[in-house]
């Protein structure tokens, strides 16, 4: 791992009066690599993305550490300070375009918007040249055509690409992606990940990628850390999740189903939080 972007130790988060516990104790850096986030629905994985942008609702109690992005301090900045971080120099890719993406702007507007917000001095041929310019850079064939369109006239595919395109305009360091691909189909989703591939190869990005996708984390990821009940249970490079060493990630590895010499019935993994403590687990780096 090169140089560190974000440095979270300690991590905890808690909702209404603290009884709700969603994160406890997480840890990791993040260089210049793509760091995969897995885990079941409720394990925290997403509230750790949210907790690095300052976007948990005003419920959420958050105490940590060290909760660094490069020379912020993101327990100690004020709105005015994450107004420059979000989208500048943390981008944030969601799930769904469709509840991202503005429905009465045209898709040009909205990318040549956030190119504006962040630089407010440029003028509008400029801006609008920068959002033509992103809409290739993301692959997007005519892009005269499809900044004119709206966001229902685009596929789901084309919606994603072109929520990347709003991220990167700002050339950020970091993007944080939330189950970018998780509503597309096969053939979509592996042109999403190879575009986010080659972008953060091009543009030397650190990449928290969120999912609950072991298979698709193990292909496309540098590391991986594992959640279960709000903490990180294991944390190993991708290549060797064969080798993983928590019951947690052992179950998560053994449901998944294969063609060749499939089981008669997939394993079904323990709901047990006893399972946090079996081990010495690895501390993140």
């Amino acid at each position: 791992m090169t140089d560190t972007l974000i440095d979270i130790q300690n991590l905890e988060i808690a909702f209404g009066s603290g009884q709700v516990r969603a994160v406890r104790g997480v840890s990791f850096q993040l260089g210049q690599e793509k760091l995969g986030i897995v885990g079941e629905s409720g394990s925290g994985k997403s509230t750790v993305g949210r907790a690095i942008m300052k976007l948990l609702p005003p419920t959420a109690k958050v105490s940590a550490e060290r909760m660094r992005f490069r020379d912020v301090d993101l327990m100690k900045a004020d709105e005015r300070t994450m107004m420059t971080v979000r989208g500048r120099r943390i981008g944030l890719i969601l799930q769904d375009p469709k509840y991202s993406l503005n429905p009465v702007m045209r898709i040009g507007e909205q990318i040549a918007e956030t190119y504006r917000f962040h630089h407010p001095k440029v003028s509008k041929a400029k801006t609008d040249s920068q959002a033509l310019d992103m809409l290739e850079a993301v692959q997007i064939h005519d892009p005269e055509r499809v900044a004119r369109l709206y966001p229902h006239e685009i596929s789901g595919g084309m919606g994603q690409r072109v929520m990347i395109a709003m991220m990167l305009i700002a050339e950020p360091e970091v993007l944080i992606a939330d189950e970018p691909t998780s509503a597309l189909d096969v053939t979509v989703r592996l042109e999403i990940l190879a575009l986010l591939d080659e972008l953060v190869a091009r543009r030397n990005l650190g990449l928290i990628f969120i999912s609950h996708d072991l298979n698709l984390i193990r292909h496309f990821c540098d590391r991986v850390l594992i959640m279960y009940a709000g903490r990180v249970v294991e944390v190993l490079e991708a290549r060797d999740l064969d080798k993983a060493r928590h019951p947690y990630t052992q179950g998560l590895l053994a449901s998944l189903p294969t063609i060749e010499d499939p089981p008669a019935r997939l394993p079904i993994l323990k709901r047990d939080p006893a399972w946090l403590d079996d081990l010495a687990l690895e501390r993140p780096r």
